[in-house]
């Protein structure tokens, strides 16, 4: 997330008095996307799956490196 002027690729929403700019392509492969707020910040959700990371961290592999 980040503050960042309109361009030709984005798509605008305004939720709330806050008006969102997402890069459609980006929106394309994580919707639905989630802002929340909290004591803590931000807190941003959305339909990509980040996996579990890594399982072989540790060996010989080098997936973490």
């Amino acid at each position: 997330m980040a503050l960042d002027e309109l361009k030709d690729n984005d798509s605008t929403y305004e939720i709330d008095g806050f008006k969102y700019i997402v890069d459609k392509g980006f929106m394309d492969k994580s919707k639905p996307i989630k802002v929340d707020f909290n004591q803590f910040g931000f807190k941003i959700t959305s339909g990509i799956d980040l996996g579990a990371g890594c399982s072989s961290c540790g060996t010989t592999s080098s997936c973490c490196s």
